[in-house]
């Protein structure tokens, strides 16, 4: 799998919708970019470091998750095609859906289809060939096309009695990825207090230090690039599924001002709180 910069300047906060099909491969380090992505592996299988735990991925099953969060592939079999299809954060937002599914997935829910028994090995390979010799008419079904599967894949999920994520310890390197499942779990409940590096580290019984060099091991990136990211987009998500007045959601994220909460929100998306809220607003369907 190809790296953030052999993949292309559109990948990040204001990337757009693409999909690309390519032969899967093990990565050097985590990568993460602001889409929702959906892939299918078409033969063979891989694993996933997501979020700093395993997750197995097996030809003709359709997978979901919200690339943001680092992920990395770290096992796959020999000479596997993957197709991927990416979908720029604000139009996942404004999908239809479920806003607890909504809100599981932009916690790292890692969803994967239930059954191989689907249209997806003959529809998703025709996505990509349409996506890249079709016509602009041609792309935006595609793109109509990609967000009703998402939609599906989601409700799938939500209905199903064994929807609960089964996941795995990752076998190498297991005290650090120990560190790491531990301060994520931390960061994802204390993210709204004003903590820091030393708090999160002392709460988790190891050394600041030895926090980050755990994070940029396995994640490829220090802890408090992740809180960071994780503050937004939990912003992002009340900013989309609430009227709660933008200051007071940049404070209840943990933005200590709300001259902090613009200029962090500003350039790790591209625009203001109050912007994007109104681009949402523009692109919400009115009905499911």
């Amino acid at each position: 799998m190809r790296s953030n910069h052999e993949r292309g300047e559109w990948i990040g906060s204001r990337g757009q919708f693409l999909i690309e099909r390519h032969t899967a491969d093990t990565m050097a380090a985590a990568h993460w970019h602001d889409h929702v992505e959906v892939n299918l592996l078409m033969e063979g299988e891989m694993t996933y470091l997501f979020n700093g735990r395993q997750e197995r991925v097996e030809a003709g099953r359709l997978v979901l998750f919200w690339a943001a969060i680092p992920h990395q592939t770290i096992a796959v079999s020999a000479n596997a095609p993957l197709v991927c299809a990416y979908l720029p954060l604000v139009d996942f937002l404004a999908l239809p859906i479920d806003g607890e599914a909504r809100q599981a997935i932009m916690q790292g829910r890692f969803l994967r289809e239930g059954n191989r028994e689907t249209p997806d090995t003959i529809m998703v390979p025709r996505w990509e060939k349409e996506w890249r010799t079709g016509n602009a008419v041609r792309q935006r079904l595609i793109v109509e096309e990609v967000r009703l599967r998402m939609r599906r894949l989601i409700l799938d999920n939500s209905e199903r009695a064994d929807s609960t994520i089964s996941i795995s310890p990752v076998s190498s390197g297991g005290q650090t990825v120990r560190y790491v499942e531990t301060l994520t779990n931390l960061i994802n409940s204390q993210y709204a207090n004003p903590i820091s590096v030393t708090d999160l580290a002392k709460l988790a019984g190891i050394h600041a230090s030895t926090a980050n060099k755990a994070f940029r091991s396995v994640l490829g990136m220090s802890v408090n690039d992740y809180l960071t990211r994780y503050r937004i987009a939990r912003a992002m998500q009340r900013l989309t599924d609430t009227n709660d007045p933008v200051l007071q959601i940049g404070f209840d994220c943990g933005f200590g001002s709300s001259s902090r909460f613009y200029e962090i929100f500003k350039e790790r998306t591209g625009t203001t709180p109050r912007q994007f809220r109104e681009s949402i607003g523009s692109v919400r369907p009115t009905s499911p």
